[in-house]
């Protein structure tokens, strides 16, 4: 790994871009008004600050590699660093990026000083609250500062409806549990972390996350996540803008929507069905149940109210904590994919005559057993997340925004990282394939010819 002391002997003040440079000064003298590196010329300026280096034992000298990444330009910073790469993108919850830009646009520098501003004036007009905006830019200086420019995949910030993703190459050089608690930082690029102190934007104390967990915690916001992947030699931090209560599992989710499924459905059939004779009574879900109304119908009404009505105020709660479910039964949310509008789905082909089940089993439940493993753990080898896509897809063709859904996870994710590959295997296949941009697109597990 290259240090971000590093001189380059043979890059000078002609690969520096001088706006940037400018902006900086300029930015320090507003910070330190009175510091005497203020009168200091360029060259001596940077020398001070850490992005200009001397060889002493050969009196060479040039620009250090933290001086080329914030005041360089991109074109120049991946002849050193070919990996080199930032983006930041938002949408509002599906698979179309309303905003986009990146450090090879070509319209900006593309080094990471004016990539920071640049984000911190976005994240500062559209946060209403200073306090959530001061915490994400404490947590984009974070993965700014931390990063390993030699790494692949570049630093990526992504912003959706109901969250912000942090994601930049480099493993964590502190355990992940502590990274919210430590209170002594451990830097991967010294050099970029005073650069960015000088001006008053970091510290080198090793609260900053925590006290974005802090305020976080006073917004009750769901407690933001760090994750590792040591494949990819990634940190992931993910903040969302979402309220909550408690912590719900997967398991709990599961059994949670089957039972208001399962409430909302039989309160439709006794209230349709309670004053009808037995012999009178054909609808499949008063059937399934109608012994048990039979025995006592007017407490099990009543425990039944009972029941909705409680599922129905944990629907509220959940709604706090994951932005996902509506208040009302079936609703449907557009930015979450809610569990809700599958369901709607699916009883509205049962209604037009098509089967909704598997071997007698719901086929949103089954799905969602399906693909358990993935909603759990956030970091699955390529092998295991496309065997559980696979299966998805013997169980019935599904479209990309309910793979999504099924397996939380981007739809850019996986249609780039698995259902691409698979096409291109041949274990998957379009159900349109002549029209790749079908509104209706879906993915169809391909059972190959034996030849028997």
């Amino acid at each position: 790994m290259l240090q971000d002391n590093l001189i380059l002997e043979h890059y000078g003040l002609n690969e520096l871009n001088f706006d940037t440079i400018k902006s900086y000064r300029d930015r320090f003298a507003e910070v330190k008004p009175a510091h005497p590196w203020n009168a200091l010329e360029t060259k001596e300026f940077l020398y001070k600050v850490g992005a200009w280096g001397k060889v002493r034992d050969t009196h060479k000298e040039g620009v250090t590699l933290a001086g080329l990444l914030l005041f360089s330009e991109e074109r120049i910073i991946t002849e050193v660093l070919p990996q080199y790469f930032l983006e930041y993108r938002e949408s509002k919850g599906n698979e179309e990026w309303t905003e986009r830009f990146t450090s090879q646009d070509g319209t900006w520098s593309g080094n990471i000083f004016d990539f920071y501003f640049h984000i911190h004036e976005i994240v500062r007009n559209s946060e209403p609250q200073s306090s959530i905006a001061s915490s994400l830019t404490e947590v984009l200086i974070n993965m700014l500062i931390h990063a390993d420019y030699n790494g692949e995949g570049g630093v990526i910030l992504e912003k959706q409806p109901s969250h912000y993703v942090f994601s930049n190459p480099g493993l964590l050089l502190v355990p992940t549990d502590s990274v919210f608690s430590k209170t002594v930082s451990q830097l991967r690029n010294p050099n970029i972390v005073k650069l960015f102190s000088l001006l008053g934007l970091c510290e080198r104390s090793g609260s900053g996350l925590k006290k974005v967990k802090q305020n976080w915690s006073l917004h009750h916001y769901k407690k933001p996540s760090v994750d590792q992947d040591v494949s990819m030699h990634r940190t992931v931090v993910t903040l969302s803008l979402s309220t909550q209560e408690r912590q719900i599992s997967s398991s709990e989710k599961d059994t949670y929507h089957t039972s208001v499924t399962d409430l909302g459905n039989n309160f439709k059939s006794v209230e349709k069905y309670q004053n009808i004779p037995e012999n009178n009574v054909e609808n499949n879900s008063y059937n399934k149940n109608k012994d048990s109304y039979n025995k006592d119908k007017d407490s099990y009404n009543k425990d039944l109210l009972e029941d909705l009505n409680s599922c129905n105020n944990d629907n509220d709660s959940y709604n706090k904590e994951e932005n996902y479910y509506n208040s009302e039964l079936n609703s449907y949310n557009k930015d979450d994919y809610s569990y809700n509008s599958y369901q709607s789905s699916y009883n509205k082909e049962s209604e037009d005559g098509s089967s909704n089940s598997v071997n007698g089993e719901d086929i949103d439940t089954k799905l969602w057993d399906i693909a358990a493993l993935a909603r759990e753990k956030k970091r699955l080898s390529p092998n295991q997340m496309e065997h559980i896509i696979l299966e998805l897809c013997k169980e019935k063709p599904l479209m990309l925004k309910e793979f999504a859904y099924l397996l939380e996870r981007t739809p850019d994710g996986v249609r780039n990282n698995y259902l691409t590959k698979l096409l291109r295997k041949g274990q998957l296949q379009l159900k349109y394939p002549n029209q790749p941009n079908h509104p209706k697109q879906a993915y169809l597990f391909h059972k190959k010819d034996t030849g028997k």
